[in-house]
């Protein structure tokens, strides 16, 4: 089954794309940065900063939706967008990653894997079958594949298992998706961990399968940023030059840069809510620490050329105050800080590209992350 295409290549610069993805509640322009909405929340924002600071997409949990409050339950609701309030495009996770990071009470077979919900103790069982209808039933606009992710460093023959595996899962999945007439679309996932010729062999995997795009699994979980680049090198030439490419669980500022010059479209990452909480703000002269002592006299704004009001409005002082006293208002100003810089950083890639300007604009955006408190790797 031929799946039809919903994205336009717009621009390339090198290998850098820039692009426009259709989906049934909106565009979602390329290169795109999604946070991580996990239980159909954002953590500490309200779903308008989320869209103010730039966001065109979201990402949803399938572990944590499908355990609560249930994936029948929210389409009886009318969907995640009409359940959570979120009125543009979503992108749901397959379940697996949560399932092998979260469960520790956890059985992989040919035909599905058995694991023990963290909320209550109950046996679940999650098939590719099952996570396709999960997320249909949640309304996702993107629908991943069901893989099997593991960390890094693994044996070769651990990693060759479970990356076989995550491709006769994707063509299970692709069969449990059909042709999906709402214009929802199907990502198959690339495993191979750190092995090269396994990458390569998964992703021409993928490909002869056939989906409306492609993601790349199983990085930044523990291994060098020079290990995943080199991953990305090995995949990225294999898939097809008119579908996104999506790198899951990526990443820092300066991940993305390094993926979108390697020709990757698409990008998630709890960081820059949970840095938020921990006291950390993404700025655009690097990472900037708010609980350390030296801000507590500190009368200067984050970033006084911002867009973004709390960026620019917020003295570093307040900011110190606020984590030291424990007040929630601290973890909300930075979360939201935090997602418009990303917000903010996607939006000059995209028009670096457009300009044929990426090389320079790179070089620039680390200049500024050097001479600011701390760089962001």
């Amino acid at each position: 089954m031929s799946l039809p295409n919903h994205f336009e290549l717009l621009h390339c610069d090198g290998a850098a794309r820039s692009g426009r993805l259709t989906t049934p509640h909106g565009v979602v322009r390329t290169p795109a940065f999604m946070p991580v909405g996990t239980a159909g929340a954002m953590k500490g924002m309200h779903w308008r900063e989320v869209r103010d600071a730039g966001t065109d997409i979201v990402l949803g949990n399938t572990y944590h939706l499908m355990l609560r409050p249930g994936a029948e339950r929210i389409a009886a609701l009318g969907g995640l967008q009409a359940f959570t309030g979120w009125n543009g495009p979503m992108l749901t996770d397959s379940g697996g990653f949560q399932v092998m990071s979260l469960s520790e009470l956890r059985k992989v077979s040919e035909r599905a894997v058995t694991f023990r919900s963290h909320i209550d103790g109950a046996k679940v069982e999650l098939s590719p079958e099952r996570s396709i209808e999960v997320q249909r039933l949640l309304g996702a606009d993107i629908v991943m594949q069901m893989d099997e992710c593991i960390r890094l460093p693994a044996e070769p023959g651990d990693i060759e298992r479970a990356m076989q595996l995550s491709l006769r899962w994707g063509e299970r999945s692709k069969r449990a998706f059909e042709s999906a007439p709402d214009g929802a679309m199907l990502f198959g996932i690339a495993q191979g961990g750190d092995v090269a010729e396994l990458r390569r062999a998964s992703a021409r995997g993928m490909v002869d399968t056939g989906f409306h795009g492609y993601a790349i699994g199983g990085l930044a979980v523990g291994e060098p940023q020079a290990v995943m680049l080199a991953m990305i090198g090995e995949v990225a030439p294999i898939l097809p030059r008119d579908r996104p490419r999506y790198l899951m669980g990526v990443g820092t500022p300066e991940d993305i840069l390094e993926a979108v010059a390697r020709g990757i479209d698409m990008f998630d990452c709890v960081m820059p809510t949970r840095n938020g909480r921990h006291g950390v703000a993404f700025t655009r002269f690097g990472a900037v620490n708010l609980r350390n002592a030296r801000h507590a006299d500190d009368p200067r704004p984050l970033d006084a050329e911002s867009a973004w009001p709390s960026t620019q409005g917020c003295a570093r002082a307040y900011l110190h105050h606020l984590m030291k006293a424990g007040e929630t208002l601290g973890a909300m100003l930075l979360s939201e800080i935090n997602v418009a810089y990303y917000q903010d950083l996607m939006r000059g890639i995209r028009e670096a590209i457009s300009q044929g300007t990426f090389e320079q604009f790179r070089d620039r955006t680390r200049a500024d992350w050097a001479r600011g408190d701390i760089t962001p790797r």
